[in-house]
């Protein structure tokens, strides 16, 4: 069992606490060099230092951008080695999976689902309105973004994914005990933890419910499944495609993408659709798929001591 994987007598919750530290120390380790690459620029060009994120996310052409941000996931990701090798004495494998290996074809499945519906979702919006549109298309920086995005977008999206559906929810179960709970903390501390987008700023905090759910999702989808590959899946599908579909100057990331959304932002029915209808279809397909049953104890049970693995 997934959670259970995690749940050992020596595994006490302030581990995780000091592993989350860890974890973080290492990801502002690696922003060492998008903060190197600032001051160069700002003292070679003689410019104001930038004072907000957004001005340091247009200091550079964008996939000098993307490189230079994602950087610190891959050293997040190795302070999730690190901690789950080390502090907790577990393999990388038991904070996601509890199949004997790691299931790529889970994997694909899901990325490729959620592409389609990405794909098919962002065909609707620009048939019912393309003015919203520009091409935003050049062959040389597109092909450069695949490349980089291809490489570093699933490494930042996986790097989420083990912190929040790995490591967070099988701390969170050593604390209490029982599933529900896990899946709720995470779910929240995930959306939080994009309080901080522009995009909040321009569509306000109702966006959240979007964030939020898009977390209790991928909880759900790990918990049903007793593994993160589902959930690896959908994510990487969900920034991957969306970086190289769509851009705008108000979202998190500037990209080189195939267009340009140049419509004002604001939160309507986009914002609560997918939660609330495309999510409870895609865990239709992937429960006809899997064959999940026994919802209500996978989700919401107490988490039998004769199970835990020591």
């Amino acid at each position: 069992m997934f959670l259970e994987q995690g749940i050992k007598p020596e595994n006490k919750f302030w581990k995780y606490l000091i592993g989350s530290v860890f974890i973080i120390a290492a990801s502002f380790v690696g922003q060492i060099p998008i903060t190197a690459a600032v001051f160069y620029k700002t003292f070679s060009e003689k410019k104001a230092f930038p004072t907000t994120n957004d001005e340091i996310m247009k200091m550079f052409e964008s996939n000098t951008t993307l490189f230079l941000v994602m950087i610190s996931f891959v050293f997040a990701f190795a302070g999730i080695y690190f901690v789950v090798k080390y502090i907790h004495h577990q393999t990388l494998l038991s904070v996601t999976t509890s199949r004997p290996k790691v299931d790529w074809n889970r994997i694909c499945f899901s990325f490729f689902l959620w592409t389609f519906f990405s794909l098919l979702s962002f065909l609707f919006v620009y048939l019912r309105s393309p003015e919203q549109f520009v091409w935003n298309f050049r062959l040389v920086p597109f092909l450069i973004l695949v490349v980089l995005g291809s490489i570093l977008i699933p490494i930042q999206t996986s790097t989420e994914e083990y912190v929040f559906r790995g490591y967070l929810m099988q701390g969170f179960a050593n604390l209490a005990r029982n599933r529900w709970f896990p899946l709720l903390m995470t779910s929240v501390i995930f959306g939080s933890m994009h309080w901080a987008n522009p995009e909040v700023a321009k569509m306000g905090n109702v966006i959240m419910i979007y964030y939020i759910g898009t977390g209790l999702f991928l909880g759900i989808i790990t918990l049903m499944d007793e593994g993160m590959e589902l959930a690896l899946g959908f994510h990487a599908a969900n920034n991957l495609i969306g970086a190289l579909l769509v851009t705008s100057d108000w979202s998190v990331f500037q990209t080189n993408s195939i267009f340009k959304d140049i419509s004002e932002p604001s939160a309507g029915i986009d914002v609560i659709l997918p939660v609330v209808v495309i999510y409870p279809i895609l865990l239709f397909i992937y429960s006809k798929k899997y064959r999940w049953t026994n919802w209500k104890e996978r989700l919401t049970g107490e988490i039998n001591k004769t199970e835990v693995i020591n």
